[in-house]
């Protein structure tokens, strides 16, 4: 049976080993290099000797060029390659630009070696796999976001707001519903506070831009 060809990119002296280590002592796997930044990993490929990789793991915050760079970098030299995002950052905007640039999965460094090991076994076989903080993330930005509640005005606001727009001073709109001066400008106060709007021209372009 043809082992697993796992190539490793990470600038931890610590984790490096961890992941050589645990991921080598499965005969399904081999190990095909362990290169600590992408500027490595070029060299190494520009070496006369081939070398190839099944899947990647790579790191986001390496010295030099980023892991999120280095994705590009990678296809390039390796283009039938499956890259695993494995790293301490779990921001929505590093996750979609990693999946973007071609990365297939994205994993949480705090998750334990079995899940890598898990992760690498689901990548070969044309699955995608996420840690599940990670997972809810994404779930997160496509779930449909809460639409936005119609302002609603009263039956007087509306008035006021009709006497504004046809140039209806503030005194003008009082005498013509009967209602006292202040009495319109605490009305027009909590107009733009339901409107969201804090002036009379983006009340005149708000209802123009509805007609």
């Amino acid at each position: 049976m043809k082992r697993i060809s796992i190539g490793i990119i990470e600038d931890d002296p610590v984790v490096q080993k961890s992941l050589r280590s645990y991921l080598s002592a499965n005969p399904k796997f081999e190990i095909s290099f362990v290169v600590n930044s992408i500027e490595a990993f070029q060299a190494l490929a520009s070496q006369n000797s081939p070398f190839a990789a099944d899947i990647v793991l790579l790191d986001i915050q390496l010295p030099g060029m980023s892991g999120l760079e280095g994705i590009r970098v990678i296809k390039r030299q390796l283009p039938p390659v499956d890259i695993i995002m494995l790293t301490t950052f779990e921001e929505a905007d590093k996750i979609f630009k990693a999946l973007c640039a071609g990365a297939c999965s994205y994993l949480s460094k705090q998750v334990p070696l079995q899940k890598i090991q898990e992760a690498i076994l689901t990548v070969s076989q044309g699955g995608a796999y996420m840690s599940p903080k990670i997972a809810r993330k994404v779930v997160d930005y496509f779930k449909p976001k809460p639409a936005k509640k119609e302002a609603v005005l009263t039956a007087r606001q509306q008035q006021i707001v009709d006497g504004l727009l046809r140039g209806l001073s503030y005194k003008m709109v009082a005498a013509e519903l009967n209602i006292t001066l202040d009495t319109v400008r605490a009305h027009v106060k909590n107009i733009y506070r339901v409107l969201e709007i804090n002036s009379k021209a983006e009340l005149i372009k708000r209802a123009y831009d509805q007609d």
